[in-house]
């Protein structure tokens, strides 16, 4: 489906929570050190719940790891710095979302050299940033969207039917 990317995740309640979306959704997770966290981590684990066995993770030392081992990939960096929407982008089965540490985002160096591929999720006023996790919530659902939720279950089902 989708790849996200988190750049020094710190707080593990977001990754866990972002561990259920991968888990939701089909995503594969990349994680790269240094973790704010241990990955053995009880908040990490409760807040993932019992998905962490539909999660695809692979751990990295330096973001350009996931640029060497991808040399072909769609990348898109998550920042409030950036001028284009995440809606505004045409998404494709296989892109990388990237995302940056809670405290700071991703390194202003990282979001220069592919301002291009820079994308934003709009607030109103004087916010700094919607929480890690919503965040990428929002972009994987925006994406997944775009592509007809291919691979979901497309009809609900009320419980005893």
């Amino acid at each position: 489906m989708f790849h996200i990317v988190l750049v020094e995740p710190e707080i593990p309640q977001n990754t866990g929570n972002i561990v259920r979306t991968c888990a939701a959704t089909g995503c594969k997770l990349h994680l790269v050190r240094p973790l704010g966290f241990e990955v053995s981590d009880k908040y990490l684990k409760r807040a993932g719940l019992d998905y962490w066995h539909f999660v695809d993770i692979s751990y990295y030392d330096a973001v350009e790891e996931v640029f060497a081992k991808y040399p072909s990939a769609r990348f898109f960096f998550y920042s409030t710095k950036a001028e284009k929407t995440h809606s505004d982008i045409e998404y494709r089965e296989g892109d990388f979302l990237v995302f940056g540490k809670e405290t700071k985002g991703l390194p202003e160096s990282l979001l220069k050299a592919h301002y291009e591929n820079c994308v934003r999720i709009p607030m109103i006023g004087e916010i700094r940033s919607l929480n890690l996790s919503n965040s990428v919530s929002i972009a994987v659902y925006e994406a997944w969207r775009q592509n007809g939720y291919r691979s979901s279950e497309r009809k609900g089902k009320l419980r005893g039917e």
